[in-house]
């Protein structure tokens, strides 16, 4: 069996607590590596390496740091395969979600290197005669990320290659329960040179690694992707050393679709944005709002469509198009809600049930005639469950569609112009996607509303989520 290190100031740290958590592959349950379970005092020495390292990494010139990023970018593409097939073990993605992840994290760490030359300051018109304002764009210093299972090897670009491009140090929590692929990305950020201590890697359990990443007085930053009570817990734990949080938290996101929308593109989009991952994905479709007028027609195809996906082992197959959920504790919650949703009255019209006595699968399910007010509406369900909501009046879709705690993101589909600029003008999340399945892209900002959580990543304004400001008024002689 695998035995995980961690990776602090440049070197691969044996297990020193002797305590391990198990890994296992959700498709089959069997044990497939074991990482540390790791320490405050772990998390401490690392912060404190990233710490030592910050001054002089932070000197550098911002393109002699992101020199770094396309010789880590080429080792992943050096490694594709081996690393697709760990995240296949390691969260039961497709192999074709997998490869995917792979390859735009290797593409990812070189787009944000190309910011090294593009992030600016200002300068600004004072109201004295011989005085000069400028405003510098600086490095917060030792940043940390927690990171979810979900996406476990790009949410370590998104949150390194920005924070190292500008000036910051980082250290990275894995989830527990996808953590072989950071021990891979750790392996070769130690092959493309990276100085001591610019960037680590700690395991362990939330409540002990996570809550000193975010509560030790030496880190400038906490960034977490997870879920609202993670992020509750996170802000928390950072608040008495007023520490600055970035969070992207749950969703819930609505599809609206007209009457005059493309049924067919509505129904491709919407399944697909359902099933990808096995529904494990924030920023993915969760609820459906269809007008009357095609409302039939719409859920005829759309069961179709649902029926159709092909699940399985995405170790031993590639023909599919979605494998288990990521866990037991994944797997009862979804089986709850969708129990809880028929209780409350909706029809279930396909799905509904674990599928097979052994690995984390669950069948993909409509539900239909659901309400407002149902759990299963309004509730992050986190599985490949597609709830229908019936609507005839556009402002009552848009409220229906608004009338919830989270804001990541949401879709629209109509064939006109002047319906979609309404809906997007009145939608309250940090995203719609007009025509088209839910997936962000790198040069954009994706960040949430609401309980979806605070900051962003991605892009411009994702880079200088990890920037501080410095003004200096400059006044001479004349």
């Amino acid at each position: 069996m695998k035995e995980l290190k961690m990776y602090v100031n440049g070197q691969f740290v044996e297990n020193r607590g002797g305590s391990w958590i198990d890994v296992l592959n959700p498709a089959t349950e069997e044990v497939i590596s074991r990482m540390p379970d790791g320490t405050a005092e772990d998390a401490r020495q690392a912060i404190d390496a990233a710490a030592k390292a910050q001054g002089a990494w932070e000197k550098l010139p911002p393109v002699q740091r992101a020199a770094y990023l396309p010789k880590i970018a080429d080792g992943i593409r050096r490694r594709e395969k081996e690393l697709t097939d760990i995240i296949i073990r390691e969260g039961g993605k497709t192999r074709g979600l997998a490869n995917v992840e792979v390859l735009f994290t290797a593409d990812y760490l070189e787009y944000m290197a190309g910011w090294a030359r593009r992030y600016e300051g200002e300068i600004i018109p004072s109201d004295r005669p011989n005085e000069s304002i400028f405003l510098f764009k600086k490095a917060i210093g030792v940043t940390t990320g927690i990171l979810p299972w979900n996406f476990p090897f790009f949410l370590i670009a998104r949150k390194a290659a920005p924070a190292l491009v500008a000036g910051n140090t980082i250290v990275i929590k894995p989830s527990q329960i996808t953590p072989e692929n950071a021990y891979v990305f750790a392996q070769i950020a130690d092959e493309a040179g990276l100085p001591k201590g610019v960037f680590n890697i700690v395991n362990g359990r939330g409540s002990v690694i996570g809550q000193e990443l975010a509560s030790n007085p030496k880190v400038g930053m906490v960034s977490l992707t997870g879920s609202v009570a993670a992020g509750v817990q996170t802000m928390a734990a950072a608040a008495p050393n007023v520490t600055k949080v970035s969070l992207e938290l749950g969703g819930k996101a609505p599809a609206i679709v007209m009457p005059d929308a493309d049924i067919e593109l509505a129904v491709k989009s919407i399944v697909a944005s359902r099933v990808i991952n096995t529904g494990q994905v924030c920023n993915c479709c969760e609820r459906v709002y269809v007008h009357a007028d095609i409302k039939q027609a719409f859920t005829e195809k759309v069961v179709e469509a649902m029926k159709a996906v092909k699940w399985g082992d995405p170790s031993q197959t590639d023909d599919i198009d979605m494998g288990p959920l990521v866990e037991a504790n994944a797997l009862k919650a979804v089986e709850e809600k969708v129990a809880k949703a028929i209780r409350q009255g909706a029809t279930l019209l396909c799905g509904g049930h674990r599928s097979g006595a052994k690995g984390y699968f669950f069948e993909p399910t409509v539900l239909a005639n659901c309400t407002q007010q149902m759990d299963i509406i309004q509730e992050e369900t986190f599985g490949p469950v597609l709830p229908i909501v019936e609507f005839t009046d556009i402002d009552d879709a848009i409220a229906n569609a608004n009338d919830c705690e989270y804001g990541l993101t949401s879709s629209v589909y109509t064939r006109d112009l002047d319906t979609a600029f309404k809906l997007v003008r009145a939608l309250k999340f940090g995203e719609t996607y007009v025509n088209r399945e839910n997936f962000e892209a790198m040069q954009g900002f994706h960040a949430g509303w609401r309980k979806s959580g605070i900051g962003g990543a991605d892009g411009k304004h994702g880079l200088e989520e990890y920037l501080q400001t410095h003004v200096v008024y400059l006044e001479t002689r004349g």
